[in-house]
């Protein structure tokens, strides 16, 4: 059974408007200490596509992983079986959720590493406008340390995907996509959205809006988890590159335009199934 939220009304069109929404309070505690938990296993399970994302000479350390739910339990529960799905379905106005991936992001203490202006969809598999991204921290999180978006950069334009601490292009080739603007420079241009967060707060988010973060000051520790979910007009793209994250072996499977219908992205809510098949896809 999948824990229910009162999602404000204005929140599904805040999201589509700006891309992204705060929402306060999704998780319970309980669910909170069931992420902790999940966290604090998956740090001391990394998996192979985990990476350190800090400079070797930073103070702190930013650690990032990727697709561990599978043998999580505690990343399994909140992905299946609390509010998110239905969240999802509402913000994403669609019939059908899918799980995606689940990405870790840890920012020890002192970590200085900012994470660059990006949009998330253009490193992915993935092509559709049907989508949602969930940075949920189990830590209280300061404004100057949470997440950035400029509100409306969801409407279509795809901007160049680069390496985070070298700005090489390892996705789409040079010059096939428009390069970032300058978007600290012309303030007047590029309205930001930041909420300082506490633990069951979330940000929701669109694959394509831009977002940026600080590093964290000097005893704050920031462990974020982030849940990405797939809707109806989502579809397979297949990549000629590594994606990241990558999902080895998909394209013999799913071919380029597919429904993502594959074990790796279950259907975790379908309005047009059976309450069976929506509680336990």
């Amino acid at each position: 059974m999948q824990q229910t939220y009162s999602l404000p009304p204005e929140a599904v069109t805040n999201y589509q408007r700006d891309g992204a929404v705060v929402l306060r309070g999704v998780l319970n505690p309980e669910q909170l200490a069931q992420l902790e938990r999940g966290i604090e296993h998956n740090l001391s399970h990394l998996s192979p596509l985990a990476l350190v994302a800090s400079q070797p000479d930073d103070p702190g350390r930013f650690v990032e992983d990727f697709c561990t739910w599978q043998t999580n339990p505690d990343y399994a529960a909140i992905l299946r079986h609390s509010c998110l799905p239905a969240v999802s379905a509402a913000l994403m106005q669609s019939q059908t959720v899918r799980i995606y991936h689940d990405h870790l992001l840890v920012k020890e203490p002192g970590t200085r590493q900012p994470t660059p202006w990006h949009q998330d969809q253009p490193y992915y598999n993935v092509q559709g406008r049907q989508n949602v991204s969930y940075w949920i921290p189990v830590d209280p999180v300061p404004l100057e340390s949470t997440l950035r978006f400029v509100a409306g950069s969801h409407a279509g334009t795809w901007y160049m995907p680069r390496t985070f601490r070298d700005h090489q292009a390892k996705w789409f080739p040079e010059g096939s996509l428009a390069e970032l603007p300058p978007i600290d420079q012309q303030p007047e241009h590029h309205r930001q959205l930041a909420w300082a967060l506490q633990p069951g707060d979330a940000v929701a988010f669109h694959m394509l809006t831009l977002h940026a973060s600080g590093g964290v000051g000097a005893t704050q520790r920031r462990r974020v988890f982030s849940a990405r979910y797939l809707g109806d007009d989502m579809r397979h793209a297949v990549r000629p590159w590594r994606t990241s994250p990558p999902f080895n072996g998909l394209s013999e499977r799913l071919p380029d335009g597919a429904e993502l219908a594959d074990d790796l992205f279950p259907l975790v809510l379908s309005r047009g199934a059976s309450a069976a098949e929506s509680s336990t896809a």
